[in-house]
């Protein structure tokens, strides 16, 4: 029973670890190489799709997705992310701004030869295997592959809003298992106890019985 306390424990905190990781923003240093655009046919993994940009059709089963080609200027590894609006849908980033974001990557090409970098704030996960594509959210130039991502203020804030909540819980729960739970089960304790013992009297008695029989 224990073990099957602990495995549920870990599963949860893996399963809120994994939705803060897909759904907080984070940035990547990259050189943008191309942007295209392709129709989707969705399929099992369309959970990891937005939906249609706002004011469009939303009931097909497929659909124009603008896309984002890059090298991460960290290994000069290829990225590519998605770029489709949020709306007012989750996770709630209000992103209704999908053809100008296409329109800032598209001129912020460059090639290898004369490299230019930029910021892609995104969330998301790259997947190959079950062809999931990160969010672009936002794009930035910077000056170089080394510049300054800043600090991410609203990840920490969420975080730490997060453990506030999680810690109010726990205190709640830790004070009404004191003041209710432990003592009732005391007390099925007690009672049990009590009636194991009352059952053992029983039985010695008639085992003493039993023998006064066997004397005679």
């Amino acid at each position: 029973m224990r073990y099957i306390k602990w495995v549920l424990i870990i599963t949860f905190w893996v399963l809120v670890a994994s939705f803060f990781h897909y759904t907080l923003p984070q940035k990547d240093i990259v050189r943008i190489t191309d942007t295209y655009e392709k129709r989707i046919d969705f399929g099992e993994n369309s959970i990891f799709w937005a939906t249609a940009d706002v004011g469009s059709d939303g009931t097909t089963a497929n659909r124009d997705v603008f896309f984002i080609q890059s090298r991460q200027a960290s290994n000069d590894r290829v990225m590519v992310y998605r770029n489709e609006d949020t709306g007012w849908g989750w996770p709630p980033y209000l992103k209704f701004d999908t053809s100008n974001l296409q329109a800032e990557a598209a001129d912020a090409k460059s090639t290898a030869a004369a490299p230019q970098y930029a910021i892609v704030k995104h969330y998301g996960w790259r997947n190959e295997f079950l062809s999931i594509f990160p969010n672009a959210i936002s794009v930035t130039p910077v000056d170089g592959p080394n510049a300054s991502k800043g600090i991410p203020v609203l990840n920490i804030f969420i975080l730490l809003l997060f453990a506030m909540v999680v810690y109010f819980i726990w205190v709640r729960w830790r004070r009404f298992r004191m003041a209710r739970i432990d003592p009732a089960l005391e007390e099925m304790q007690d009672n049990w106890d009590a009636a194991g013992d009352a059952v053992s009297e029983r039985g010695g008695r008639v085992r003493r019985w039993i023998n006064t029989w066997w004397a005679k």
